[in-house]
């Protein structure tokens, strides 16, 4: 298929070239700044342009890989003219109809995964959520999921949207506790890879049992000495969030 790439941060970087790699043509890459615009496109053998306006006509399907506040912002322009194209997004908050009343042919292309400049990934490997408002459209972006994703499900914005918030606690709070943890390290000179070895533990085991099973510390025994000392050595936000962790952990072995 013929590609154009709306947006071109961190999600776009790996999603493009898999879609190269698969097979697709990405025709252009737009993005609000020609640096992000060029990097990418380079990286493609694709166009980069910066305004809306310049978007190619001549696209099968329309990738917006944008800020969840920038996508509706776009699509008056993006969408006029283009009817018989398929338009897809692919936020994990955004519902489908974002694309109402400006898209005939649309659907929701979800790559559930963290994403980084500086990492590779196997984009094979990641799980891919779909949806889609007709059988043209369903059937653009299931064959589009199933040339980069192994594993490709067809899930609602309602359920897509309970998958993401689920998301946020199992990888973006998880990371903001590595950040604090490594900032309660610093100052006593002891490096934060000292912790890799039980964040990879951590990890593996729930591979294996549920993370109720897999819960430990001070908090799930409840032992208000160890909890008191510690929180008496954190300050500010740091120690409410301590403070509100051990008491959500506590109260939810309470039974």
């Amino acid at each position: 298929m013929r590609i154009v790439m709306i947006g071109a941060g961190r999600l776009a970087w790996h999603l493009a070239p898999a879609l190269r790699e698969a097979g697709h043509e990405v025709l252009q890459v737009w993005s609000r700044t020609n640096e992000s615009a060029s990097s990418l496109a380079t990286r493609l053998g694709a166009e980069a342009v910066t305004s809306i306006e310049e978007v190619s006509r001549d696209g099968d399907v329309y990738i917006c890989a944008v800020k969840d506040s920038v996508l509706a912002a776009l699509l008056p322009t993006l969408c006029k003219g283009r009817e018989d194209a398929v338009f897809l997004h692919t936020a994990g908050s955004v519902p489908l109809s974002v694309f109402e009343g400006y898209a005939t042919h649309y659907g929701v292309l979800y790559p559930m995964q963290t994403f980084s400049k500086e990492r590779e990934l196997v984009f094979r490997d990641i799980p891919c959520f779909i949806e889609a408002v007709d059988s043209e459209s369903e059937a653009v972006v299931s064959s589009l999921a199933h040339s980069i994703c192994r594993n490709v499900t067809w899930l609602s914005s309602a359920d897509r949207r309970h998958l993401h918030l689920s998301a946020v606690f199992a990888c973006n709070f998880v990371n903001h506790c590595y950040d604090l943890a490594s900032e309660l390290l610093e100052p006593h000179g002891i490096s934060f890879e000292t912790l890799l070895p039980l964040i990879d533990e951590t990890a593996r085991k729930v591979h294996e049992v549920r993370p109720r099973e897999a819960q430990t510390g001070p908090a799930l025994r409840y032992d208000e000495e160890v909890i008191r000392a510690q929180s008496s050595m954190l300050h500010g936000r740091m120690k409410e969030v301590y403070e509100v962790m051990s008491k959500s952990i506590h109260e939810r072995f309470e039974d």
